[in-house]
């Protein structure tokens, strides 16, 4: 009996903030960066004068404030053209004097309640329906969905677009203020048992109790058709941008932490264990192949099993699995445990909905794609679609 498993990176389903759907990631960038220090200044017990200035340039990247015809910075009287949302729930935060400039009378955190919003616009509606043929396509038993909205978007969207394929669906929301969760829907050939979710655990690095994952380590217990279970740990590390430092210490420690929650499944008795989802690094093109911040999982004496280097894997005509999918954009993955790597039978990447790299105006050369994506925003995703078949 074959149960086939995979993962997919699907940029959200039916809506992403505004900033995440750029024509290139230079425009939306420096959006983002805007909103993360404006998010974590915001939160402070007291503001200082440089933080007040420091938001007020966040708010106006972030377009809430612009700058009118004399030059004053005011809030912006088209407010949802903007990149975002300030949410003044109780309490002023901002003020607009007349003749003058926005200024923040908020002293601190406890004076106001509120936050900003990043808006948010629908996806082009191809692209969510070549998002739904490569699910459809690739017929997963079991598919992990990285960078999704919520379970209700889920739900709506295995009912209108996948003809209720799937039986169960399940997200914990976890700690991207954005709302790029990572979710798991299942056949009715495979039941839930239960998710024990890692998104309080700690930076062992961060003095104030910061969260380590960027999203979180959900484990799934899954039943599988004969009685067997499987374990899933679902993963969306640390990304590429170095908008907010160096981003490759704190993608090391959540690998280091995943590899603990791997192992401490395995001292109880877990067999059939997997690590999947995008891990937002690449190899090296050594020889052998270095895994530079994905050491505890992919490195030397690591007892999980990569499925792409297993003899019935198919990687196609490239390696990677994100935009041109060199080997340095090889970011998505299935580890297994050596009981689920015997189990494994065929494998491969599923790029027939990715366009390529985005600021290129011709279709990739190197694979097929769906004759409706015509550019590249009707590409499914940035990512192609990683799965293997399991026989039981």
């Amino acid at each position: 009996m074959a149960i086939r498993l995979a993962t997919f990176n699907v940029e959200n389903l039916f809506e992403r903030a505004k900033a995440l759907d750029t024509t290139t990631w230079a425009e939306g960038e420096p959006v983002l960066a805007a909103y993360g220090r404006f998010t974590t200044l915001s939160a402070k017990t007291v503001y200082t004068d440089d933080d007040k200035q420091d938001m007020l340039q966040a708010l106006e990247i972030l377009q809430v404030l612009v700058r009118d015809q004399s030059g004053r910075l005011v809030l912006n009287p088209r407010p949802f053209e903007a990149w975002a949302l300030l949410r003044e729930n109780r309490g002023d935060f901002l003020k607009q004097p007349a003749g003058g400039d926005a200024v923040i009378v908020a002293g601190g955190r406890g004076d106001w309640i509120g936050w900003v919003d990043l808006i948010t616009e629908p996806v082009d509606e191809n692209a969510t329906r070549m998002t739904a043929k490569v699910i459809n396509d690739v017929a997963a038993d079991i598919l992990c969905l990285v960078e999704a909205e919520h379970r209700p978007s889920l739900v709506r969207f295995n009912a209108a677009l996948l003809d209720r394929h799937y039986a169960h669906a399940m997200l914990v929301d976890g700690n991207d203020p954005r709302g790029i969760d990572v979710g798991l829907m299942t056949t009715a050939r495979v039941s839930i048992e239960s998710v024990h979710s890692h998104v309080d655990d700690p930076d062992p690095q961060s003095d104030t109790g910061r969260a380590l994952f960027s999203r979180d380590c959900p484990v799934y217990q899954l039943r599988l058709p004969g009685g067997r279970e499987l374990f899933l740990l679902l993963n969306h590390f640390k990304s590429q941008s170095f908008s907010s430092g160096d981003p490759d210490p704190l993608r090391r420690r959540q690998a280091t932490r995943v590899r603990e929650i791997y192992d401490r499944l395995r001292t109880d008795g877990a067999e059939l264990v997997a690590v999947l989802g995008d891990l937002n690094k690449g190899p090296t093109n050594d020889t052998p192949p270095q895994h530079p911040t994905l050491e505890p999982l992919l490195g030397p004496g690591t007892p999980l099993v990569d499925t792409a280097d297993l003899p019935g894997f198919d990687t196609g005509p490239r390696p990677g699995t994100f935009q041109s999918c060199s080997l340095r954009n090889r970011l998505d993955y299935i580890l297994v445990s050596p009981e689920l790597a015997d189990l494994t039978t065929t494998g491969g990447v599923f790029r027939t909905g990715l366009w390529g790299d985005p600021d290129n105006t011709n279709p990739p050369q190197q694979w097929d794609i769906y004759p409706e994506i015509t550019s590249s925003r009707h590409s499914a995703s940035d990512h192609a679609a990683v799965w293997i078949d399991l026989n039981l």
